[in-house]
Formats: structure tokens, sequence, C-alpha cells
């Protein structure tokens, strides 16, 4: 420690920084999965190096060292557009990108919910937070598709063959549909909501997820969150959850950064 100075300090902040934008480019990519083993890996070899266990680390050691070319030619693709992101400099300019993905979504989530809501056509759409779902998308349907007003339309047609089951939605994708829900046993539940409710409810129950369902005898549109369910919601509280959701005011925050950056450039 005595010989730790200003220079040990600049070279361990560069690594995390750089660790940083390696799981940054990779996030929602095949590789960051591989990569978080890789990690477990390198930690392993640390501590069985520091403990003297020499045979184990030197089997760990030979794993990183082949292991770093294997990751570079499995990952040929990803590692060639991150390069070009950082080239072009799209790293900021994606914020921009992201924020209208965004709300191209939520408002295509709520055209269809409001034209659910006015045909009083039946919905119940899961969007997956933090919980993972594989689960419950393995009680459906793949479907594994851009969110679009059309789909969702048709997929809750009446009498159409998955009309009757959940969506659910991670990220900007519907990846199954027809999907069975845990049914909730609250009792406190009106005895006017049918299954479709007690189904979003459940969902909310044993996940973090949020469920929307439309009342196929009233038109009435809920959430279900946290184990309660919210009734009579209009486009606004709609816009509002789904806000929170895809955390749209963070990504604001970086788009009017970046059209400051943008602006300062100008100038």
């Amino acid at each position: 420690m005595e010989n730790f100075d200003v220079i040990d300090i600049l070279d361990i902040a560069v690594v995390v920084v750089l660790i940083y934008f390696l799981l940054k480019l990779t996030a929602k990519t095949r590789a960051i999965q591989v990569l978080k083993g890789f990690g477990v890996i390198i930690i392993l070899a640390q501590l069985t190096d520091f403990l003297g266990m020499s045979t184990i680390a030197w089997l760990f050691a030979y794993i990183i060292n082949a292991g770093a070319l294997v990751l570079i030619v499995l990952f040929q693709p990803e590692l060639r557009r991150a390069l070009e992101r950082i080239g072009t400099g799209n790293i900021l300019a994606r914020n921009l990108s992201e924020y209208n993905e965004i709300l191209t979504r939520i408002d295509k989530i709520i055209a269809s919910c409001l034209y659910f809501s006015k045909t009083r056509t039946g919905a119940l759409i899961v969007i997956e937070n933090k919980t993972g779902l594989n689960d419950i998308m393995e009680t459906g349907t793949r479907i594994n598709a851009d969110i679009t007003s059309e789909l969702l339309e048709n997929i809750f047609f009446p009498n159409a063959p998955l009309h009757d089951g959940a969506v659910v939605i991670r990220g900007g994708q519907m990846l199954a549909a027809g999907c069975f829900l845990p049914l909730s046993d609250n009792r406190l539940i009106g005895q006017d909501l049918g299954t479709r409710h007690r189904a979003g409810l459940g969902i909310s129950e044993v996940s973090d997820s949020v469920t929307i369902i439309v009342s196929e005898e009233t038109g009435v549109i809920s959430i279900a969150k946290d184990g309660k369910l919210i009734r009579y919601i209009d486009s606004k509280a709609l816009r509002d959850t789904l806000a929170i959701i895809y955390n749209l005011e963070e990504v604001n925050a970086k788009r009017r950064k970046l059209n400051i950056l943008k602006r300062r450039g100008k100038k």
C-alpha cells in the first residue's frame, strides 16, 4: 500500500469505466450472460491464487487466456456493432432514438387499450419487470414480435385462438400470447369481476409485473400491480403508468442532456 499513488487510482478508474461501457454495450444481448460467467471465473481465479491453490489457479488462468480468444470469435457481430457505435458517436445519439421508441411503444399500447375499451373487447396484457415470466410464457404461444396495435387487436379479437389468455410483453417485444396466469384468491375482489381480473391480480401477487385488464362486459380499463387492482383507468393514468414502467423520465433526462450537448457543439 506504500506505493499506491495517483497512477494506481487512475488505472483502477479506467478499468471501472471500461467495464461499465462494456456492460452497457452488451446489455440486452446474448453476450451479457457469457460476460457474467467470464467475470465469475476471473474472481475465482484471483481467489484461488490468493489461497495458494496453484493447480486450480493455473486451470482458471488457462481458461481465461483461451476464453478471451473464444469471446472475440463468438461475439464478433456484437463487438463490430459496439465499435461502430463508438466510432460514429452513436452512444449519445441512441438516447434520443430510445426515447422515441419508448414513446411509440406506449402510444401503441394505449391505442389498443382504448380500442378494446370502446369495443368492449376483453384483453389481458402483462408487462414484465424485473421478475422473469418465462414459466408463464411457456403456458402460451411464443410470438416474439414487435409491439403493434394491429397485432394486439388481432390477438384479442373475439373468438380468436389466443384471445382468452394473456399477452406477455418484455421491453418492446410481445413474447407470448394465450398465456395462463395464476388466479388470485383475494376475497375482497368484487363479485362483478371475473376470471380475467383475478388472473391479472394473481400475477401481480407473485411478480413485480404490471397487468392491464380491459373488461369484456363494461369496457373498463384496470391495472393490477403489487397485488392491488386499480379500476377506471383513463388514457392519462395509463400513460403515466407506462411511463414509469419504461423509465421514460430517465430516458427523457438523457434526451435533454443530448440536446444540450448538441447545442453546445453548434456554438
